[in-house]
């Protein structure tokens, strides 16, 4: 269905561009007005409509790891990609009949492989003449009607994201992504979608997209000032009721994030981070929610407004496109309106069928010129250095990160009034099968081993501070008593804590004892050989993350910032590894850390 956009009403202080208060509008097509989809039955008019939906597409177009220079596996026999998401779209639609059809994303779309990081930096697309994303290519080919604002859309600035939003033939929506002096949509809100019936009245259909409130600390470099992200509750609130007044017969909330009501950055904001229940359950007349951001499969969970008693149906795919979320909403017409008879969702997955050559052909330049990329030579290891066991033991290959990030903020602090503090830094396991071979070493080994953008801050802290940091961080690991069995597979993750959420700390030595309670396993925490002083200062070379409050991490968000960079750490550590020519861990890897049970080390 073609979009016919209302004229922007008001411009917005963040770029100027322009604030779709009213949404963008789609104009019914010819097939629709013929009537395909109505169910007729003992009476009365009938409508079936089917919303599809993805997320947390991370820039994954084929499914191919560009880390491993081969086509994507894991043991679950999962198959990634926006090229097999087609070919189920493509299937979906010739079952219902296109024009009964919604197509919606729920964000995260333009980072995360190193196609992403490519289009953003390598060869930019806001660059003069500059190319055209290859995920606007591919969803504008695909045919999406319409995607919410992901907190990732943020990470490469919001001069990028204006661009991308400027190559797609749909709306971003983002209702909660304000202009932070007005108050005012920096994005359009939603957008309304008719369906024509025949013998009856159309059928309207609102999408209110809503995204995160972390961006506001994740990103607080590329938004403070310009944007505000109040909280999904409070925002649908305010939206959904002017939609039906707008004469919505369904609402469809696409929201990037997760249903568990969690947050993972503390108390720094008074919103929820993952309220896409919550939404459900206090805003009434929303029909279903299309969820994002969590990276879990949700088939169908159903939430019951407490207002209206109302079964509101969520679903979650799975992330990288593995999966598509299919709603199936069915509408009677009776005195005089539309009204949502029953709503249930499922998931398709995507390793049933093959990648639709449409696409392939499109984006085959693209992806031949990433692959190039990441698979020049810019050094050579001694050995073979891999984070197989960096969970649990301190493994060389993160004393890379760590030695990289203290030279690089040692350099910029070269001069200054901090130049003679000691410099520690952090880093975490973020995966656990990266591996820098011996022998020739690439950027895809190097981008492997840091697979986010995150960029590197300096934070200044005291020796108290950083035992409290310490302690923190130890609570990743579960209780393990004396004697007991250790069964690495279970020993870490306590409380649900991801790996990206467990620090090691370099310039220091320390042990941590599993068998004490969390808050209690910082054991001879020295410095230079000394126990460690609290009021000794520091400077922590820390990721901009961590350094935001992601994690909840204690004292570093409210910490003095001494330096900070858009360089992403990533390239900092194949700038590194570019000039030294040979990576050896002589030059980089210290056993700073132990996990220990009464003194007695686990390993």
């Amino acid at each position: 269905m073609p979009l016919n956009r209302r004229k922007f009403l008001k411009k917005s202080a963040v770029t100027g561009a322009g604030v779709a208060i009213a949404g963008a509008v789609a104009a019914p097509s010819a097939q629709a007005a013929a009537g395909q989809g109505a169910r007729p039955g003992r009476g009365a008019k009938r409508y079936a409509l089917t919303v599809m939906g993805t997320t947390d597409l991370h820039g994954h177009v084929f499914n191919w790891d560009y880390f491993k220079d081969a086509e994507y596996k894991d043991a679950a026999g999962n198959a990634q990609g926006l090229a097999r998401i087609s070919t189920l779209v493509n299937r979906i639609r010739a079952e219902k009949g296109r024009e009964n059809t919604l197509l919606l994303d729920a964000g995260d779309t333009i980072q995360g492989t190193p196609l992403t990081y490519y289009y953003a930096k390598v060869d930019p697309i806001t660059a003069v003449g500059g190319p055209v994303h290859p995920m606007a290519q591919a969803m504008n080919a695909i045919g999406y009607d319409a995607a919410a604002l992901g907190n990732h859309e943020f990470n490469y600035g919001i001069e990028t994201l204006r661009k991308f939003e400027s190559q797609l033939r749909f709306p971003l929506l983002g209702a909660n992504a304000v202009d932070a002096k007005t108050l005012r949509p920096a994005f359009a809100p939603y957008v309304m979608k008719t369906f024509c019936v025949k013998g009856a009245p159309p059928v309207k259909v609102a999408v209110l997209g809503l995204t995160n409130p972390g961006i506001a600390i994740w990103d607080k470099a590329y938004v403070q000032g310009k944007l505000a992200f109040p909280g999904l509750e409070e925002q649908a609130a305010k939206w959904v009721p002017r939609l039906k007044s707008l004469g919505a017969d369904v609402v469809i909330v696409s929201a990037h994030s997760g249903s568990s009501g969690t947050s993972s950055y503390g108390d720094q904001l008074p919103y929820v981070e993952n309220s896409a229940a919550l939404v459900a359950q206090q805003v009434p007349d929303i029909d279903a929610i299309l969820v994002g951001h969590a990276h879990v499969e949700i088939p169908e969970l159903r939430v019951v407004n407490a207002k209206s008693g109302k079964t509101v149906v969520l679903s979650e795919p799975l992330a990288y496109a593995e999966r598509l979320s299919v709603f199936d909403v069915e509408l009677v017409f009776g005195k005089g309106r539309w009204s949502v008879e029953s709503v249930s969702s499922r998931v398709l997955n995507s390793n049933t069928v093959a990648d639709d050559p449409k696409i392939t052909k499109l984006l085959s330049d693209e992806h031949a010129k990433v692959v190039g990329y990441v698979n020049q030579v810019v050094g050579t290891a001694t050995e073979t250095l891999t984070t197989v066991e960096a969970r649990y033991k301190d493994a060389p290959i993160i004393d890379l990160i760590t030695k990289v990030q203290e030279d690089v903020v040692k350099a910029a602090l070269a001069g200054t009034s901090y130049a003679s503090l000691p410099v520690i830094a952090q880093a975490s396991p973020f995966s656990r099968t990266s591996e820098i071979p011996a022998g020739q070493v690439t950027i895809r080994d190097l981008s492997g081993l840091y697979v986010y953008d995150n960029t590197l801050v300096a934070k200044l802290l005291t020796g108290a501070q950083v035992r409290a940091y310490l302690e923190y961080s130890a609570e990743y690991f579960v209780q393990t008593a004396v004697g007991a069995v250790v069964d690495v597979e279970k020993l870490t993750n306590a409380n649900n804590r991801p790996d990206y959420n467990y620090d090691y700390v370099s310039g220091l030595s320390y042990d941590i004892d599993v068998a004490q309670p969390a808050g209690s396993r910082i054991r001879n925490l020295m410095f230079q050989g000394a126990p460690l002083a609290d009021g000794q200062q520091f400077v922590l070379a820390v990721n901009n993350y961590r350094a935001n409050g992601g994690g909840a991490f204690p004292y570093v968000a409210s910490a003095q910032e001494l330096w900070s960079e858009s360089t992403e750490i990533r390239t900092r550590i194949s700038e590194w590894v570019t000039a030294k020519g040979v990576l050896d861990p002589k030059d980089f890897a210290s056993v700073d850390w132990k996990l220990t049970r009464d003194g007695t080390p686990v390993f």
